[in-house]
């Protein structure tokens, strides 16, 4: 696992050396096959690899945070300097990052990434990078540490981002409310909209608006009764 998951690391945080690398590889192995076995069916690997090249500069993170995920010991991290470069990706600047691991052994490690490079799991088109100084749940391969994959659901970070999301229909319900108080369909969307929201989160949200939310809900059930 040690070898696989420095190999995972370069391509991950190497893009521009990995590209040349499997690409001339590729280029390489089918000049070699079709000089060996006398044709020219071999030369596709060259476009396989050229093929291969381009799929790891936007899919290497990805491949790292799944098999970190899949085989990797917990532990928790921490950024300790964030600081912009002068690249950008999607008009916005790419950051580098130097972080601190806390290994399950009790073990400090240092390692860096940057926007481009850093894997995190789930797998999504976004690029969710915890705040610095915030401490946050990771995967590292022991006998590797410095290849990490951040766990963002299971970080403090992570749990404030699905909360916010899951927040947004009760918001919605509520404006709606606020617009119509004794619409009987308003009234059901919201109540169904913060029942749906407490029973997912009710065990991480403050208790006093979580009482403040039901307390809410049962004022509405009583007054559709008396309707």
């Amino acid at each position: 696992m040690v070898v696989l998951s420095s190999v995972l690391y370069f391509l991950s945080h190497h893009p521009l050396w990995s590209f040349l690398l499997i690409l001339f590889g590729g280029i390489g192995l089918g000049v070699l096959l079709s000089v060996w076995r006398a044709g020219i069916g071999w030369a596709w690997l060259s476009l396989g690899g050229l093929l291969l090249a381009q799929a790891n500069i936007f899919t290497g993170s990805f491949l790292n945070a799944a098999f970190l995920n899949a085989y990797g010991t917990r532990g928790t991290a921490v950024i300790v300097q964030s600081s912009p470069t002068s690249s950008t990706l999607n008009d916005n600047p790419v950051w580098e990052y130097a972080a601190v691991l806390r290994t399950a052994d009790g073990r400090d490690v240092k390692f860096d990434f940057d926007t481009m490079s850093a894997s995190t799991y789930p797998i999504r088109n976004a690029i969710l990078i915890p705040p610095k100084g915030e401490t946050f749940v990771v995967k590292y391969v022991p006998g590797f540490e410095r290849n990490v994959a951040i766990l963002v659901d299971e970080s403090d970070y992570g749990k404030a981002r699905l909360i916010a999301q899951d927040r947004e229909p009760v918001e919605r319900a509520r404006a709606q409310l606020a617009v119509s108080p004794d619409n009987p369909e308003f009234i059901a969307e919201y109540r169904q909209a913060v029942q749906v929201f407490l029973d997912k989160h009710r065990d991480q949200l403050d208790p006093a608006q979580v009482q403040s939310l039901q307390q809410r809900v049962d004022e509405l059930q009583v007054k559709t009764q008396r309707h």
